[in-house]
């Protein structure tokens, strides 16, 4: 009898967990997140799905076990060329386990990207400035001979909605339309998904929960929260990654900004040397949003020579110099918790100093940022110097040292380089999609 076939959600907790650097196995506790009926068109349609689904989770399963036995062997099994990437310093949680899974993705990862859909809203998207990340993801998977881009969607792990939040907001929005222009953004995606869901099986067997989409907007995150229901298990790649505004760091995904010039690709260099940096903290910048207000109201009269907070640098000075000549970089959240001066650091080799207020760092189930970074809760603005100075000059030379190591993570490259930013993108979406196991009820 031709019937519907129930997949049921399960979810494996192992984001977190498989990267803990306590060596703790991985935890396979299972709880249903949803369950939905997929409309097939007989018993030969089924079975098909069912032997495709099968094998893909087979192939998921023995990628979780690997990972598994190099937390508790400490050690991965990898190339010699990437062996040689395996870092002499502390700047991960587990570097065992993120290097086998680093190695497991490039073996498995298969995503398709779905076709439906017409540039420039799909398939297409900002190549340079500050939310220049979204284009360049859009384009890596649109590339041919990226070895992560499946070539049919029955081998793919992951599906990917191509849509530019930014080019909605450019060449859609207008002034007169800003009250309900959210709800236009939420309509445009729900409008894509009926298509899909419609067109393909992929959609209905998950809820969602295998399918992402990327965004650096500021808007990015609001095109999901008109429907709550439809887009529970959804996975959202945000750089405007607030906790406090529905970010959910177990299934969502928190990315960098990046300035990138006119040439598309941001300069990366190590600065000044650590001992030639002659200003001890700094910061230029428009006054957005309350953090910097705070930091503008106890740092922003320069009257301090250590601490030095400026709107507008003196005529004539480089920003970019400025932060080459930093010990360290002050990096408050703007209108939105992301911001590109965050990146801007690490690529100059100033150690970043984070004040920010409901923000899910980057990465931060690889990074282990308190070992390149520095943090200070938005309250304990006025006491900067003297948290700042209380820092080992030896420890502030260590944390510059792991920054120089982890720049290649934030690297900008076209086509995408292993361990570069795309590829740190790909695999916080191959660990949330190693969490959802999909199993036929």
């Amino acid at each position: 009898m031709a019937a519907a076939t129930k997949f049921l959600i399960l979810l494996t907790i192992l984001s977190l967990s498989v990267l803990l650097p306590d060596g703790s196995p991985i935890n396979e506790t299972q709880s249903a997140l949803s369950l939905s009926s997929l409309q097939d068109d007989g018993e030969s349609k089924v079975k098909e799905n069912d032997i495709t689904l099968a094998r893909i989770e087979e192939q998921l399963a023995k990628a979780r076990g690997k990972i598994r036995n190099a937390i508790v062997e400490r050690s991965f099994t990898s190339s010699p060329k990437d062996r040689s990437l395996f870092p002499k310093r502390t700047v991960y949680k587990n570097p065992f386990a993120f290097f086998q899974s680093h190695t497991e993705m490039m073996k498995t990862f298969k995503i398709w990207t779905y076709k439906e859909g017409d540039a420039p809203l799909m398939h297409d998207g900002p190549m340079k400035l500050v939310y220049s990340i979204e284009g360049d993801f859009i384009e890596e998977m649109e590339r041919e001979g990226n070895p992560i881009v499946a070539n049919h969607p029955d081998e793919a792990h992951a599906f990917f909605i191509p849509l530019s939040v930014t080019n909605i907001v450019h060449y859609l929005f207008t002034p007169e339309e800003a009250w309900g222009f959210r709800e236009r953004m939420q309509a445009i995606l729900e409008d894509y998904i009926k298509v899909i869901a419609q067109k393909y099986p992929y959609w209905n067997r998950s809820n969602g929960a295998d399918h992402f989409y990327v965004s650096c907007h500021d808007w990015g995150p609001f095109v999901s929260t008109g429907n709550p229901k439809l887009f529970k298990n959804f996975i959202r790649v945000l750089c405007n990654a607030n906790s406090s505004e529905g970010f959910d760091p177990s299934r969502d995904v928190s990315m960098t900004e990046s300035t990138a010039p006119f040439n598309n690709i941001p300069v990366i260099s190590s600065g000044h040397s650590p001992y030639n940096r002659s200003i001890f903290a700094f910061f230029a910048g428009g006054i957005h949003g309350d953090v910097r207000k705070r930091l503008f109201e106890h740092w922003g009269n320069n009257e301090d020579k250590d601490i030095q907070v400026y709107n507008y640098l003196p005529k004539g000075e480089n920003h970019t110099e400025w932060l080459t000549k930093s010990k360290y970089c002050l990096c408050p959240s703007g209108y939105e918790v992301a911001s590109s001066r965050l990146t801007e650091a690490i690529y100059v080799g100033c150690v970043p100093v984070i004040i920010k207020k409901n923000y899910v760092i980057p990465y931060n189930d690889v990074l282990d940022w308190s070992q390149f970074s520095v943090q200070v809760p938005v309250d304990d603005i006025p006491n900067l110097k003297k948290i700042l100075q209380a820092i080992p000059f030896s420890k502030y030379l260590e944390m510059q040292k792991r920054l120089i190591e982890v720049q290649r993570h934030f690297a900008v490259n076209i086509p995408a380089k292993p361990f570069d930013v795309l590829h740190m993108i790909f695999h916080s979406v191959w660990l949330r999609r190693l969490n959802v196991r999909l199993l036929k009820s």
